[in-house]
């Protein structure tokens, strides 16, 4: 950072450290609950003023025309609003031709970089979701936003979206005080922790009103996120789209194991759409309501996280934003991922070695490693069973962008769906010497449990068999006394008599040892990700800010090279021909254009839509022995090599075998067209 910025800065980066620092404190005194959260919600207060500052204060040449940018990904339909005819809804987005190449390269780059280097298990599970599935993994309870209603017409707004933009409007009133801005700020960077008490509050203090009627609000209400469907046509099962892929990965943990022959660690991979009903959709493809999502469920046991080929990947050198560094108000720091093993800065080499190799496919795809960070949750931000995770940001003309989310899930989901399910998803491993156990089971008397509970007895024999030890013990002691007693089975209740059930022990010799695999999981959102590289590649031609281009890498590019006949003339058509033959038999995606305008307005055409390579035929093809221009996008420079072996250049070009460079070397430089006058460009 300039050291004139860095100036204006550092108080807050102080104010940040001192937050930090009472954070700390509080947690290491055991203060009450509310008094951390308090203080936390302060921290994040301040760590986001910092935050906007330094974004503020960034050179200009980091920032881009994002009004030019949408304006090209609409006009040459990268993507656009879906039922556009119909006036379109928001937070729906259908991709394009060019839009549907791009998201296609970096899929098939992602299962090459992934799935196929590190030999993962692919699956493709179904979208809809059992209402008991999602139930377990604690969606049904927890995914949820606060909501608002109008009054009188019923519409809906998400209540910290609404809060902050009634505040921002009262803080740039020229006659509002500085200490209520003040207020107004500090409240604003609070909302992400804020209860629904708290928000509820502020609506009425500052008599807040829908921003279109100008009529009364409700109170927020949690809003659960999920899709809801009914499957079947009696409408009898209740279900959701689903809102992560994940979850069709964890239910079939058994199957997968079972085709690894029983081995840990291994990776699930899946790549899918899925669901969020979001309140109000925003910034484009930041926040949609469907979305492609790409995760990897990596199965370890939880006492052993090294990973085989975490060498390959020790001195990868990535900007981390650790919870230490956000505490302290420091920038993120340039780390080698090696080290930041070394010191505990990342929890463990499984989850070190995803990061670094998150790094190495984004920045292949075209991301700017520049704009490109590693943010560690805080311990708050976390879900309670997590023991660490790491976002992969970007930095776009939206802020920081959450791209990829890299986390440590411990064991939580595969323990969840057994306790639902009574399935036990456990892996085993060979014991060095073996051990006597002392075994104590509950054996159901199914006859009896059967006729008394006729279709209801499954789910209560299910039930019985998770009861660990210490539940079958405390199970038996209540019968003993009472004769009978009642257990709880998703809400409902089974009165268990002492006939149907017989508590059995006894001691057995083992040689394996059962447990539940921790979870390492990278989950992609594809749309973030092409948005963010679609910024990090967006230029505007020096001398012409009307000639916009997107400077994308050739592996993702929706073509890779274009083939453009210098004019119309009939001659030229055969080796157009030959040319897109030649490049289809390869297997290299491309485009002619011989459409109208000169050959500079279709090479700016070209260039648009991110077509690395250009081959003109001109009147020099013409002659023996027949040859062609090839034209790199972004320097606009050409060489002139024969025809037969342009194709094959341009495959190693777009593969990366060859560089520009080496293209440059080998053949001539082109300057103009030789049999004719006129420039190659406008």
């Amino acid at each position: 950072m300039d050291p004139n910025a860095e100036k204006i800065v550092e108080p807050l980066r102080q104010s940040v450290k001192e937050q930090g620092d009472l954070v700390r404190k509080l947690k290491d005194e055991n203060a009450p609950e509310i008094d951390v959260h308090k203080a936390v919600n302060e921290l994040k207060a301040r760590k986001k003023r910092l935050e906007d500052k330094i974004l503020d204060l960034a050179p200009k040449s980091e920032t881009i025309d994002r009004v030019k940018l949408e304006d090209l990904l609409k006009r040459r339909f990268f993507y656009d609003q879906s039922f556009a005819i119909y006036g379109g809804v928001t937070g729906l987005y259908d991709f394009g031709p060019m839009g549907c190449a791009i998201k296609s390269n970096f899929l098939h780059e992602w299962r090459k970089h992934f799935v196929l280097e590190e030999q993962m298990l692919e699956v493709d599970c179904v979208m809809l979701t059992p209402e008991p599935v999602l139930k377990a993994s604690g969606h049904v309870d927890r995914f949820a936003d606060y909501m608002v209603k109008d009054t009188v017409n019923g519409e809906c707004f998400r209540a910290d979206h609404l809060i902050k933009a009634h505040l921002e409007k009262i803080s740039s009133d020229k006659k509002a005080s500085q200490q209520l801005k003040d207020e107004c700020e500090t409240i604003t960077t609070q909302l992400d922790g804020m209860t629904l008490a708290e928000m509820t509050a502020i609506l009425r203090k500052f008599n807040m009103k829908s921003p279109v009627t100008n009529n009364e609000l409700t109170d927020p209400i949690p809003f659960n996120l999920m899709f809801q469907t009914s499957i079947g046509p009696a409408g009898n099962i209740k279900g959701f789209l689903r809102p992560e892929t994940a979850q069709g990965i964890f239910v079939n943990f058994k199957r997968l194991l079972e085709f690894n022959q029983g081995r840990l660690p291994f990776a699930a991979a899946q790549i899918g759409n899925s669901f969020r009903n979001e309140i109000s959709p925003r910034s484009g493809l930041i926040r949609v309501r469907e979305f492609t999502m790409a995760e990897i469920e990596h199965f370890v046991d939880a006492n052993d996280k090294s990973h085989p080929k975490f060498t390959d990947v020790a001195d990868v050198e990535v900007a981390l934003y650790s919870a230490c560094n956000q505490m302290d108000g420091k920038s993120p720091e340039k780390r080698r991922i090696g080290d930041a093993i070394k010191d505990r800065t990342i929890a463990n080499e499984t989850l070190a070695y995803f990061m670094a190799r998150i790094y190495l496919f984004l920045t292949k795809m075209g991301a700017d490693p520049n704009k490109f960070r590693f943010r560690q949750h805080l311990g708050n931000e976390m879900a309670h069973y997590a023991c660490d995770c790491w976002d992969a940001e970007m930095k776009t003309s939206y802020g920081w962008v959450e791209c990829v989310g890299c986390a440590d899930r411990s064991a939580y989901d595969l323990t969840q769906h057994t306790k639902a399910t009574g399935v036990r998803l456990v892996a085993e491993k060979r014991l060095k010497e073996p051990k006597n156990v002392h075994v104590t089971e509950c054996q159901p008397e199914r006859s009896l449990i059967g006729k008394t509970f006729k279709n209801d007895a499954k789910k209560l024999v299910a039930h019985l068999a998770t009861l660990d030890e210490t539940q079958v013990a405390q199970l038996e002691a209540d019968l003993a006394l009472n004769g009978a007693t009642t257990l709880t089975v998703d809400e409902q209740q089974f009165k268990v008599t002492r006939e149907m059930i017989v508590v059995k022990r006894y001691e057995k010799t083992v040689h394996v040892e059962e447990f539940v695999p921790a979870v390492i999981e990278p989950s992609f959102g594809i749309g973030r990700c092409i948005y963010a590289i679609f910024e990090h590649n967006f230029r505007i031609r020096e001398g012409d800010e009307q000639r916009t281009y997107l400077a994308m890498p050739p592996i993702i590019a929706p073509y890779k090279c274009s083939v453009l006949p210098l004019s119309a003339n009939d001659d030229f058509r055969s080796f157009t021909r030959q040319l897109s033959v030649a490049l289809t038999q390869l297997g290299v995606s491309h485009r002619v254009d011989d459409g109208a305008g000169s050959i500079g307005r279709r090479y700016a055409r070209t260039d648009e839509i991110a077509i690395p390579f250009g081959i003109t035929v001109d009147f020099d093809s013409l002659k023996q022995p027949h040859s062609a221009t090839l034209r790199e996008r972004d320097s606009m420079l050409q060489i002139r090599a024969p025809i037969d072996e342009l194709p094959t250049i341009v495959k190693d070009l777009a593969e990366g075998r060859r560089t520009w460079n080496d293209v440059v070397a080998a053949f001539p430089r082109f300057e103009q067209q030789e049999s004719t006058a006129g420039k190659t460009e406008e």
